[in-house]
């Protein structure tokens, strides 16, 4: 969900921290990837120093000895080839339904990002094959359940470290469910035989739940604009206020998504005959509009603000090189907790908060146009024929039920933790569990957002003959060509929210209003 596809370009890898705008070039829309020559050049360089390791006799963990509680035995030198690969198949040991593609690119992506540091010690081929399985479109099936988010996401990552060494089961190109061997032959990528510390490189990392809070900021950066948007609707044909959005008001609280909020909401209000209808205080009697309308952009704005700082999380993650042990620039093989995915797990537990209120306002909004008492002058429900017709009331109800699944959703998971490996990983993230509920949480703010959209469309149509502003109504005219017809007696209702759905998701109602506008915050 973005405002612009990203385009085919190639992601070059090793050049610095990768950028939000590439992840989501790779996961989502396929985007290659290529290693940058200086960076291949460090990864020989570093893989010289664990392969002089390799004969040594003094334990080093990770190329030595067994992992985590077993990390007290010493490996003999003709079983480290089996103890890489042993890791791998033992830890891909996920269970439940398959993630999302997009998910596993992602999480594929960032992998890379890390082993093409050099701080891994990974050999240049099996970083390079890696790198041909995500380019030809090779997803590794991963299974919603297996992480703790500490030492980072180990079966999720494993899953695809098995597809690497050609077995597992992979999706193609084309989405066929085949086996790894079958799919690596038919497009020609050659699988690895790991070495002494490939395994633990390959699945000791954070990957998958940062992919998933990249591809969420993406997501409610966009959301954010349309709750502008459909609040403004919902202002208008609820025939509020937009004095109180005025820039100098809004500087007294300097909080600056709130001002950002602000400042959409002037814009898509400007030119409305339907708020200048009332704006003479003797003929309008309201002294102020409820909360879910004169403080839309302090709850938009608080959210913004939370995306913003997890945004920044999210930056510092992608600059990292997380793996355990590493290689040093200097040379040394050191072991550390950089895999522990707590700053990760908090902003996501953070944004699942936010979503969930802003849902609420939202949901909020919606109801304010059903009920007679309070919506100054509408039919009950907004419906053609009261009694006969019940409009939009069970929309409502479907807004409801996301809203509270949602604040079920917003409980955290990074106050959990299960210890783990005989007490050796005694305190874990849930980091990954943080992620996978968020994007639930994502598709439901969607949702929420649609039917708040639908409803407030309905009735700025039904304010006729006073029009709505330029930049709202051209979003209803955008809802009326993608299909949701305008207001009428009672009609099969999910197809229209499902409209709305999709003209939200894909970004066309923002396209919409910014063609009035111009750039939105």
């Amino acid at each position: 969900m973005t405002k612009t596809l990203a385009s085919a370009r190639t992601v070059a890898v090793g050049t610095g921290a990768l950028s939000f705008e590439d992840v989501v070039a790779v996961a989502r829309h396929d985007a290659p990837v290529e290693i940058a020559p200086e960076a291949l050049e460090e990864v020989r360089r570093t893989r010289a120093v664990v392969e002089a390791l390799a004969d040594d006799t003094v334990p080093h963990y990770g190329v030595s000895t067994g992992f985590g509680a077993l990390a007290t035995r010493h490996i003999p030198v003709e079983l480290r080839a089996q103890l890489q690969r042993s890791l791998v198949r033992s830890h891909a040991a996920g269970s439940g339904p398959e993630v999302e593609r997009e998910v596993v690119r992602a999480l594929m992506l960032l992998r890379i990002s890390t082993l093409a540091t050099g701080r891994t010690g990974i050999r240049e081929e099996t970083l390079q094959t890696y790198v041909a399985m995500l380019n030809a479109g090779i997803t590794p099936v991963v299974h919603e359940y297996g992480s703790l988010g500490c030492s980072g996401d180990l079966a999720p990552l494993a899953h695809c470290a098995l597809a690497l060494m050609g077995e597992g089961v992979v999706r193609d190109a084309r989405g066929e469910r085949l086996p790894t061997a079958e799919a690596f032959g038919a497009a020609g990528v050659e699988p690895v035989a790991l070495r002494e510390k490939e395994g633990l490189a390959l699945i000791n990392g954070t990957d998958g739940m940062l992919g998933q809070l990249v591809l969420a900021v993406t997501d409610l950066r966009q959301l954010l604009t349309v709750a502008d948007i459909t609040a403004a609707m919902s202002v208008e044909g609820q025939l509020g206020t937009d004095d109180v959005f005025a820039a100098d008001l809004q500087a007294l609280r300097p909080q600056p998504g709130q001002a950002l909020a602000a400042e959409n909401l002037r814009k898509l209000l400007a030119g409305s005959e339907i708020r200048e209808s009332h704006r003479d205080p003797e003929a309008c009697t309201r002294v102020q509009d409820a909360y879910s309308l004169r403080c839309s952009p302090q709850v938009a704005g608080g959210v913004r603000d939370t995306v913003d700082h997890a945004a920044r999380v999210a930056g510092h993650e992608l600059a990292s090189a997380v793996d355990n042990p590493v290689v040093t620039p200097d040379g040394r093989v050191e072991s550390n907790g950089n895999f522990h995915g707590a700053p990760v797990a908090y902003v996501l537990d953070f944004l699942a908060i936010v979503a969930a209120d802003l849902a609420s306002i939202s949901e909020r909004r919606t109801d304010r146009f059903l009920d007679v008492a309070r919506n100054h002058g509408l039919n009950a429900f907004l419906a053609d024929d009261p009694g006969v017709d019940s409009g939009h009331m069970i929309a409502q109800y479907t807004q409801a039920a996301i809203v509270s699944e949602m604040k079920r959703l917003a409980a955290p998971a990074s106050v959990d933790s299960i210890p783990s490996s005989a007490m050796q990983e005694d305190h874990v993230s849930m980091g990954w569990s943080a992620a996978r509920k968020l994007r639930r949480s994502v598709d439901g703010l969607t949702r929420v957002l649609a039917v708040e959209l639908l409803t407030a469309a309905r009735a700025l149509d039904l304010r006729a003959p006073l029009k709505p502003a330029p930049a709202t109504a051209a979003v209803v005219s955008a809802l009326r060509e993608a299909g949701a017809p305008a207001p009428g007696t009672d009609r099969f209702l999910a197809p229209e929210i499902e409209t709305a759905f999709e003209l939200v998701r894909s970004g066309a109602a923002v396209a919409a209003a910014e063609s009035v506008t111009g750039p939105l915050n």
